[in-house]
């Protein structure tokens, strides 16, 4: 296990290098630059403006010779400098902005395992139930739902009509007069729908996907062999049924972390949270290459992070799976 787990971590630098190679053509594939933006609403700019700021951030370069100095600068963990007009590190706007993405993302995750996996075996427990039925029509609701639209309507329904919730940013404007517990529910109010938002969908899969495993599971002969001695029927179903109905859905749960950071994008632009995913939203908007290319960067290494953590938990999991 030590050495595939070492074989992987070396294998990372080479990934994120083809990973950000291509990230970084594709990204230059778009029309325009930073300078149109900041010379063509520009009355009193002139072309010698324009020309001075291409120098300025080395866009008159061939398109390689800009990668290679951006992979020189990455390798010391220099992302560079925005080119916003605050033009200020990217290190810096990214570290003020991931904490509450991670947050989002985090508690979403949460939810999605502590309510997904039960509902899933207590549908293939309690199949053609009502329940079953209910978690069935639950599922092609979050399955068909959008996640633009049903963040629309949790902010007409929670903030508009019954005006419950606030329907913007991650605190209000007298957040620091409250006491403490003030403070935290003050911040459990205004991430409750972005929370439910982003955890939905997934939900929604995972509990599917785990309740088609346990009925393949649960029909092994291991498993009537197990009721025939009499195990108590908890016994069966956690212990023998779904530790070995959790292999695919650590698969799923790995790909779908790259997702909720994707999705960050969606609510986090919609409810005016200052995460991660607004701050991608802005820089595509703005054509700020070194923030794209940061936030791109740091995504893939979290999902090269999360597949291998997956393919240790398997081992956990199933002893059968060697990596010897």
């Amino acid at each position: 296990m030590y050495a595939y787990v070492v074989r992987r971590l070396i294998m990372v630098p080479l990934m994120m290098i083809g990973i950000t190679i291509i990230s970084f053509f594709i990204i230059h594939l778009a029309p325009g630059d930073p300078t149109e933006l900041l010379t063509d609403l520009n009355p009193h700019a002139s072309a010698e403006a324009a020309i001075k700021l291409r120098e300025l951030y080395n866009l008159d370069k061939p398109i390689i010779v800009q990668y290679f100095m951006w992979l020189k600068n990455i390798a010391v963990l220099d992302f560079g400098d925005s080119f916003s007009q605050d033009a200020r590190p990217v290190i810096d706007k990214i570290g003020e902005r991931i904490p509450i993405t991670l947050l989002l993302n985090v508690l979403s995750l949460g939810i999605v395992l502590f309510f997904a996996i039960p509902i899933g075996v207590m549908s293939a427990t309690h199949q053609h139930s009502w329940f079953d039925k209910i978690a069935s029509l639950f599922v092609f609701f979050g399955f068909a739902m959008p996640t633009f639209w049903l963040a629309l309507l949790l902010m007409i329904f929670f903030g508009v009509w019954l005006d419950w919730l606030p329907i913007s940013g991650i605190a209000s404007f007298n957040h620091d007069q409250l006491t403490p517990w003030g403070k935290f529910v003050d911040y459990a109010r205004h991430l409750a729908m972005p929370v439910l938002v982003a955890g939905l969908t997934s939900l929604a899969g995972l509990s599917r996907f785990t309740r088609q495993n346990m009925l393949e599971v649960i029909r092994h002969d291991y498993v009537v062999t197990a009721r025939a001695k009499g195990l108590p029927e908890t016994v069966v179903i956690y212990k023998h049924a779904l530790k070995n109905a959790m292999l695919p859905i650590i698969t799923i749960m790995a790909l779908s972390i790259p997702g909720l950071i994707g999705g960050s994008v969606i609510f986090e632009t919609i409810y005016s949270i200052p995460g991660m995913g607004q701050l991608f939203y802005h820089a595509v908007m703005a054509r700020d290459y070194p923030v794209i290319m940061g936030i791109l960067v740091i995504g893939a290494f979290i999902t090269l992070f999360a597949n291998l953590l997956a393919d240790i938990a398997y081992a956990l999991v199933d002893p059968r799976i060697s990596y010897g």
